[in-house]
């Protein structure tokens, strides 16, 4: 039997998705040469907006997988299979895509002769062109050692329920935050010393080191808070709604703080990289951000608001629009780069993002409607009923109403 759908959880990949649109909206016009001052701060605030996005994917990715495996243990071979047809495959596809798209309007790509291909398999490992699709190669992995986190997520839930000193909400939350310390120590060691490390160890570590934001390592908290949300998804959501203004207070000090720290790091342009994922006080406002989003969306429920719809058809719609959203936002600086914008990057860069958002989805949605949706977008295309000719049969030789034929079993989407 299916399992029941539980609607935050696509309103909430709606919310990710937007939030990434428009990291990547900003960056592409907050470090030109003529953007002012004014323009440059008002951008790293509503950056500081943006950080739970993709992390909050990593969440959601554990949150489904968890929910829909927590009683039963996955076929593996059948398991990876269809996660390679459902999110790799599209991620070769678009790595091809973007590799194209940014050498065929080179001259010396026509003039070369054999293309390099040896570029585009670079990008299949370290994508460059395609810049975003370093997350596919990344929350793969937790799909490849999904079975391991799933033995031992087992094994954690079995110590819970038969300790006797603590109720077993009282060791989750005590186990919550000690491996939330745990990992704010790793970013601690990302941010200030890995660097270094880089620096004084020896291949293959140090190359290792250098691309860590390419594994799984550096995001596994919140893939196991996912699989503490899907484990129980009613005491998730009293959790959450019981912190919810701890949340908001937590995401107002860290986002005044973030900005702050930003703002006297740079030097005439804003680096953003001051506030990257890998870096403690980030990991704070992005759970504060991601925990009150979540609250937020629980207080809604029972409200059938045309808002909810939307973002629920954002959040399905969600993984195609991430892959082609890059290509929009090339595309629209291919028009805007050339142009003198001093003193317009604020309503610019709020243009590029709607722009971008509408044009993303509705390719996703375009694409989803196509043959082999599945290995563009991640979706795949509902069949129609087709006529049982029996029952056609019934209806015409029998007076007496004919048995309604055998139901298409419907196909599900792929997590991101």
């Amino acid at each position: 039997m299916k399992k029941p759908r539980i609607a935050e959880w696509t309103a909430l990949r709606g919310i990710a998705f937007l939030a990434i649109v428009m990291q990547h909206t900003i960056a592409e016009y907050i470090y030109r040469a003529d953007i002012e001052q004014p323009d440059s701060i008002m951008l790293t605030m509503i950056y500081h907006l943006t950080r739970f996005g993709t992390p909050t994917f990593v969440f959601l990715s554990g949150v489904m997988l968890f929910y829909h495996h927590r009683s039963t243990k996955p076929d593996y071979p059948r398991f990876i299979r269809k996660r390679l047809g459902d999110i790799y495959m599209p991620f070769v596809v678009w790595t091809l895509i973007y590799w194209l798209a940014v050498r065929i309007f080179t001259p010396a790509f026509w003039s070369a002769g054999i293309p390099d291909f040896r570029s585009l398999i670079r990008e299949l490992f370290f994508p460059q062109t395609g810049y975003h699709l370093w997350f596919v190669i990344m929350v793969f992995q937790f799909y490849i050692l999904f079975p391991l986190f799933l033995a031992g997520a087992k094994a954690i839930q079995r110590r819970i329920q038969n300790a006797s000193r603590f109720t077993p909400m009282q060791v989750m939350i005590g186990l919550i935050l000690l491996a939330a310390a745990l990992y704010a120590l790793l970013m601690k060691w990302s941010y200030y010393n890995m660097g270094g490390w880089t620096e004084s160890l020896s291949e293959p570590w140090s190359t290792l080191l250098r691309y860590r934001s390419y594994s799984w390592i550096m995001y596994w908290f919140y893939f196991l808070l996912g699989a503490v949300c899907a484990w129980s998804v009613d005491n998730w959501r009293s959790l959450i709604t019981k912190i919810l203004p701890w949340t908001i207070c937590l995401f107002i000090g860290m986002y005044i703080w973030l900005g702050y720290d930003v703002l006297r790091g740079s030097g005439d342009v804003v680096n953003l990289n001051i506030s990257t994922y890998l870096k403690p006080t980030t990991f704070l406002i992005i759970m504060a951000q991601m925990l009150m989003f979540y609250g937020f969306l629980v207080l809604m429920q029972g409200k059938d608001t045309k808002f909810q719809h939307l973002l629920s058809w954002i959040g399905r719609y969600s993984f195609g629009g991430y892959l082609v959203h890059a290509l929009v936002i090339y595309a629209i600086a291919y028009v805007t780069r050339p142009l003198q914008l001093s003193g317009w990057h604020l309503p610019i860069t709020l243009l590029s993002f709607l722009v971008t958002v509408v044009m993303a989805l509705a390719i996703s949605w375009a694409l989803s409607k196509l043959p082999g949706s599945r290995f563009t977008v991640g979706l795949m295309r509902k069949s129609s009923p087709r006529p049982n000719p029996s029952v056609t049969a019934d209806k015409r030789n029998s007076p007496q109403p004919s048995p309604s034929p055998v139901p298409i079993r419907s196909r599900g989407t792929s997590e991101t």
